[in-house]
């Protein structure tokens, strides 16, 4: 792929996000001219640093849940550096204490 090809590439990436190969694909053969398929599309995507990743989805907080925790924020809201250091943040990291599960 030719240095100008990669620049229309990056440029249409850029422009949306959210567009799959085979639609980047056919719109550098429509706006371009370029004749360039999927797979080309896809590695060029890995070469710039582009991946494809699913968003994490997210629980929505309820009212109680919301109440619960501003409780917690006004009980603990004076403690000292010392006593957070204290706090194990469960939604910070996984950790896996017998054996690695893969995942970094």
């Amino acid at each position: 792929m030719t240095e100008w090809g990669q620049c229309m590439l990056k440029l249409t990436v850029c422009r949306s996000r959210h567009l799959s190969a085979q639609s980047v694909a056919e719109d550098l053969q429509t706006l371009c001219g370029l004749q360039i398929s999927t797979s080309t599309v896809h590695r060029e995507f890995h070469g710039m640093g582009f991946h494809g990743r699913a968003a994490a989805s997210k629980p929505y907080i309820t009212k109680c849940n919301a109440k619960c925790r501003m409780q917690w924020c006004k009980a603990c809201h004076h403690w000292t550096l010392e006593q957070w250091r204290h706090v194990l943040w469960s939604d910070e990291s996984r950790i896996s204490i017998c054996q690695s599960n893969g995942c970094v």
